[in-house]
């Protein structure tokens, strides 16, 4: 895959007293490319993303997001990078385009400006329609691609995603991954997502990272890490299968 990193370590580490959240992180991510990072609770992926998002100080090591460091450039980046959460907020007594207006005008982007993104973005969720509802009346799916709307509002470069699809129905899933994977094959945007369903991460993701108990254990496209760890050809295996082979030898 080409294209500069847009996400890059080198040696990250974090440490709190005596506990190594992540240990010696070295990674590059692709601008444009979808990548899954995996790991069961407390593997160092929340952390992980809380030092990409400059939220906490790395103990040692480097990080660059977008060409900043997020450690002394907080700000920036929240203006290059998008997050959408587990459980999205909104207010429920407003409909959808007043959210999208309000994150609009936290992030200082123009009415006119925004007004006309906002409409396209309803579009492309899917939402348009329903944009006078209250958010309140939403469902769960509709809830998630209006979060999708919500972190594209300041046009980002990356989108960090936390278990996107978790509660909802077979139909609101295959939307979501189809549209996770619109973010990158038509914007160019880079997609780091977080998830534990693994045969939806298979689905539409272009590497994988496998974090256990704060090390990168693993990291490649699936299919090479399919004949590394399991001696096995494309379509003869599951993320699944491959994961857990690192997991127990961990």
């Amino acid at each position: 895959m080409e294209g500069r990193f847009i996400i890059e370590t080198e040696g990250l580490t974090k440490k709190y007293n005596s506990y190594t959240a992540v240990n010696n992180l070295t990674l590059r991510i692709r601008e444009g490319e979808v990548f899954g990072f995996l790991g069961p609770n407390g593997a160092g992926k929340t952390t992980t993303l809380l030092m990409f998002l400059g939220l906490t100080e790395p103990t040692s090591g480097k990080v660059r997001v977008s060409g900043l460091d997020p450690t002394r450039e907080p700000l920036r980046i929240k203006e290059k990078v998008g997050y959408l959460p587990e459980n999205v907020g909104f207010y429920d007594d407003m409909d959808a385009r007043q959210n999208l207006r309000y994150v609009a005008r936290l992030n200082r982007i123009p009415d006119e400006i925004s007004s006309r993104r906002i409409d396209e973005l309803l579009k492309m969720v899917g939402l348009f329609e329903e944009a006078g509802k209250k958010v309140g009346t939403y469902s769960k799916g509709m809830r998630q691609r209006l979060g999708i709307a919500e972190v594209l509002v300041k046009e980002p470069s990356i989108v960090f995603l936390d278990e996107p699809t978790i509660g909802l129905d077979p139909d609101g899933t295959n939307r979501m991954l189809e549209l996770i994977q619109s973010l990158s094959r038509e914007k160019n945007i880079t997609v780091f997502l977080s998830s534990h369903l693994l045969e939806q991460v298979q689905k539409i993701c272009d590497r994988v990272g496998i974090m256990i108990k704060g090390n990168l254990v693993a990291i490649g496209p699936i299919d090479e890490l399919a004949q590394k760890k399991l001696g096995v050809e494309k379509g003869h295996y599951t993320l699944e299968e491959i994961y857990m082979k690192y997991f127990k030898e961990v």
